[in-house]
């Protein structure tokens, strides 16, 4: 990644002692635990993992924003940001304390490394501790259910689909003011976020809610029959109108089956009627955009 391609990529082994190495010869850090996907068994591993690393120590303070010790400890990152000095309004810091170094290197390596010297508190999360100085963190429990899908309650799943049909108002009019980003905003954030909410329930109701849909949904390949998730893919529209409209239906299309296949699942009611009314006002929308003359 210095203009000349990417180097050859360190191994795990080599990554871990790394971290250990550091973690080791410096009386600060007291401990270190793994978590993320390399402290879960049941993540396939591969080559893009990241590191995500905790290190326990004494005192947070001579940890923050040291680009230096960075530098001298893991070797200059090639991209690396520390949310906890970002201004940018939209990407607003925890504040807790911490102090967080998110760090790709020449390899392709990432690590991501928490500053923190807060008790540690096992909630269940898949870790592992690499090291303890002291003798002081609790036994860990991880729960092999702690990223499984959570099954939905009667209001919730209502308001999943309410949010859901409610939005593609907003997106018809969007393409009928010839306004794409605000149409492609409504569609692939506050519509995407409910059909990928009731996606991840039908993977639970067909799996008894004993898998991981994984963040984003980027296992949903791995759980949904192949016609629902040729259907899924093709709700990714490209940079016109026709082609949003069609991701709209298919939208439609795909929320529909997993809703109602939800509901049945728990006895939920789906309002068919709210389906029909919001899907005929889509067309109409549509078809007076038709007649208008696409932009």
């Amino acid at each position: 990644m210095n203009g000349k391609g990417m180097q050859t990529m360190r191994t795990s082994e080599e990554m871990f002692r790394l971290i250990l190495d550091v973690a080791r010869e410096d009386d600060r850090i007291r401990a270190v635990v793994l978590s993320g996907s390399r402290a879960d068994p049941e993540v396939p591993r591969d080559r893009y993992q990241d590191y995500d690393i905790l290190f326990l120590v004494r005192e947070v303070a001579p940890f923050y924003n040291n680009t230096a010790w960075i530098e001298t400890t893991f070797g200059r990152p090639a991209v690396m940001q520390m949310p906890e000095v970002m201004t940018h309004p939209l990407l607003p810091p925890d504040g807790d304390g911490h102090f967080t170094y998110l760090m790709l290197f020449e390899d392709g390596n990432r690590i991501d490394l928490s500053i923190d010297n807060r008790p540690y508190i096992d909630d269940g999360e898949p870790a592992v501790v690499l090291l303890d100085k002291d003798g002081l963190l609790p036994k860990l429990r991880p729960r092999k259910e702690y990223w499984h899908i959570q099954p939905p309650d009667r209001s919730v799943y209502r308001d999943c689909c309410n949010e859901f049909w409610w939005c593609l108002n907003n997106v018809a009019k969007g393409i009928a003011r010839d306004e794409l980003p605000y149409a492609m905003e409504m569609f692939q954030k506050y519509v995407r976020d409910m059909l990928n909410e009731m996606v991840r329930w039908a993977i639970g109701v067909r799996t008894g809610f004993t898998v991981s849909a994984g963040k984003c949904g980027k296992y949903f390949k791995r759980y949904l029959p192949e016609s629902q998730y040729r259907l899924y893919a093709q709700t990714y529209a490209s940079g016109d109108y026709t082609s949003l409209w069609a991701a709209v239906f298919t939208a439609c299309e795909l929320f529909r089956l997993t809703a109602g296949e939800v509901g049945a699942y728990f006895a939920f009611a789906y309002d068919e009627r709210e389906d029909q009314n919001m899907t005929a006002y889509l067309l109409a929308v549509k078809t007076q955009w038709e007649q208008a003359g696409t932009p």
